[in-house]
This record gives C-alpha cells, sequence and structure tokens, in this order.
C-alpha cells in the first residue's frame, strides 16, 4: 500500500512525494509497513532522544543540575527563539562552560521574528541560535560527567560518542553501525526504518528508566523541542503525553505512541526525496490509518492535516495531501 503526498496547483497535482513507513507494537512485530521495511536511512536529528538518554543514563543530567526543561531541550531541533537560547544559555552556566565549547558550528534561527530581532540589535548569530545547542550542552554535560576532555566531543572515538553508541547497541541489538557526520558534526547512525520504529517503541515503553525521563520531558515541555509553529512541538501539546514526535534532517521522523489500552508503539517514516513539506501530512496520515490518534487531536492539528499553499499576495495555489493507493 504505497503511500503519496500529492501536491497540486490549481486542481492538477504538479508534484508527488513517496513515503516509506513502518509501526511495530510492544513485542517488536511489524503491524504496518509501506515501502521496505529495511531501507536504511540516516536518523539525522530524530536521534536525540536517545542522546539524551545517554546523559541521563550515565548520571550527567543529574550531576549537571538540568532541569526537565533543559533536558528537552537536549532533544529538540529548536527555532533559537529567546526561550531556547536561554535555556541552553543556563545549561552552559551550570557546566562553567563558555560558547566557545560548542562544536555545532553558528547558523541564523529557524524562527523569522527572532532572525529579524537580531538583526535589528545588530548582534551576530552565535552557537546558542544553533538547533542543535540543548544535545551539545548535553553530551559536553557528559564529557564533564565522564571526566573526559571536552574538546573533541563530537568525534566518533570520543568517550561522549562511546557512551551514546554503546547504549545504542543495547536498544537496538545492533553491534555493527554505520554512522556519518551530522550538520552539527556529531556522528549520526544509519539504520533501517524497522530499527527506528523499535527505538521510537523502546520510548515510549517506559521499560527504561531514562527513556522514561527523556519521553515525559519532551512530553511536558513541548515548545523547548522545537517552538512557534513547528509540527513537532504543536502536536507533542496536543497529544497530551499520549505521543510524542522528533523529526530528523531530510524527512525522518519517528513517533513513540501510548494508547489509551497501556499497549505502546513505535512508527518511523522517511519521505524518500527528503522534502520536509511533505513530513507533517502524512505523519497524521499514518496515525489516522492506524487509529493511533483520535478526532479531536487531529482537529487540533487541521493545519498540518492538508495544508493549503498560497503564493506571495495570498492567494491559495494549491494543497498538500496524503493518499494511500493499492
Amino acid at each position: 500500500m504505497p503511500i503519496y503526498c500529492k501536491v497540486t496547483r490549481g486542481s492538477h497535482v504538479e508534484s508527488q512525494h513517496s513515503i516509506y513507513a513502518v509501526a511495530v507494537n510492544e513485542v517488536g512485530e511489524i503491524i504496518f509497513s509501506t515501502g521496505d521495511p529495511e531501507y536504511q536511512t540516516c536518523i539525522r536529528s530524530s536521534f536525540k532522544p536517545f542522546q539524551a538518554a545517554a546523559s541521563v543514563h550515565a548520571g550527567a543530567v543529574k550531576s549537571a543540575g538540568f532541569t526537565d526543561e533543559e533536558l528537552a531541550l537536549m532533544c529538540a531541533s529548536h527555532n533559537g527563539e529567546e526561550i531556547h537560547v536561554k535555556t541552553a544559555k543556563s545549561m552552559m552556566n551550570k557546566l562553567g562552560f563558555s560558547k566557545d565549547y560548542y562544536e555545532c558550528g553558528n547558523h541564523a534561527p529557524y524562527d523569522t521574528e527572532s532572525k529579524i530581532a537580531l538583526l535589528h540589535k545588530k548582534k551576530d548569530y552565535s552557537p546558542f541560535n544553533n538547533n542543535c545547542s540543548g544535545k551539545h550542552a548535553g553530551m559536553l554535560a557528559l564529557a564533564k560527567h565522564l571526566g573526559a576532555e571536552p574538546a573533541g566531543y563530537t568525534n566518533r572515538d570520543h568517550p561522549v560518542q562511546n557512551t551514546i553508541f554503546d547504549l545504542l547497541r543495547i536498544y537496538s541489538g545492533q553491534n555493527e553501525i554505520v554512522t556519518a557526520i551530522d550538520g552539527c558534526s556529531a556522528p549520526t547512525p544509519f539504520m533501517s526504518l524497522h530499527s527506528i520504529a523499535l527505538l521510537f517503541q523502546k520510548l515510549a515503553s517506559g521499560q527504561y528508566p531514562e527513556l522514561k525521563e527523556v519521553y515525559q520531558a519532551m512530553a511536558h515541555h513541548p515548545y523547548l523541542v522545537a517552538g512557534r509553529n513547528r509540527f513537532d512541538t504543536d502536536f507533542i501539546k496536543v497529544m497530551k503525553g499520549k505521543a510524542i514526535t522528533k523529526v530528523g534532517g531530510e524527512a525522518v521522523r519517528g513517533v513513540a505512541i501510548r494508547n489509551k489500552n497501556g499497549e505502546t508503539f513505535g512508527l518511523a517514516l522517511k519521505v524518500l526525496d527528503g522534502n520536509q513539506r511533505a513530513n507533517p501530512v502524512a505523519t497524521l496520515a499514518l496515525l489516522d490509518h492506524l487509529k493511533f490518534i483520535e478526532e479531536e487531536d487531529l482537529a487540533g492539528l487541521k493545519d498540518y492535516r492538508n495544508p493549503k499553499l498560497f503564493n506571495h499576495r495570498k492567494i491559495q495555489t494549491g494543497n498538500i495531501s496524503a493518499h494511500f493507493e493499492s
């Protein structure tokens, strides 16, 4: 059952995005798949909850005195809004580190208003604006907790990354994990969509104390996970603890789900051409198809379900919609 997101212009389909997806239940069985469930893709920022979990598991989050809000930021691909920058600065202050310790690089805030505010103030972008600044503060906390040299913490052979990947091997049951360099310079694994779905089921399961802590932080502080006008934040907020999600670069996504019967599920999807515009649309269509989301929750996310497209004069030119085809 292939899934496509169709982009219209007027009444005609102008573009089409293909989606592969896998859902697993709490015993690890595949209950739904489209495309190849063993399709290998880079997990990118969808890995962040599990990177954060390594710092929780090691005791670094506790020893640093990080709050739940700061733990949520460790899982974030945030907008670089004032609340995100302030939280990242708080984390680095607790560690006694300056921004010079960061190895994530600089980029403009994703949030347009925050970017314009910096331009008006004639301030340069800093690593605190980087969407991965929380993740990197968490990695630096792990380095400090391990007594390791902070410099080079993004290198694959650094104790920080060894700790993260040792835990990933436990979660995934895989000894050999292929990695590449993420946009923020940290190593990121290639995994099958099936394996990513299994990870997110574990995140929902409550069976791992460190993952339970991460899940709760994200569920309780969705704005720290992304920010204004972001699907991850709006989805987590609407779901009220029933599910959390984490997007990754090139349109990969994981969803951790808890249903009203106490069952837990994991979902992974990939828009094959890497275009993020199809990602929320496909995610909601899949969750609806699998009966993992209630109509009232879908109503709260209506702007993402079948988004309208407008030109620069605010004239509607088309929309994006998901389709299951036999």
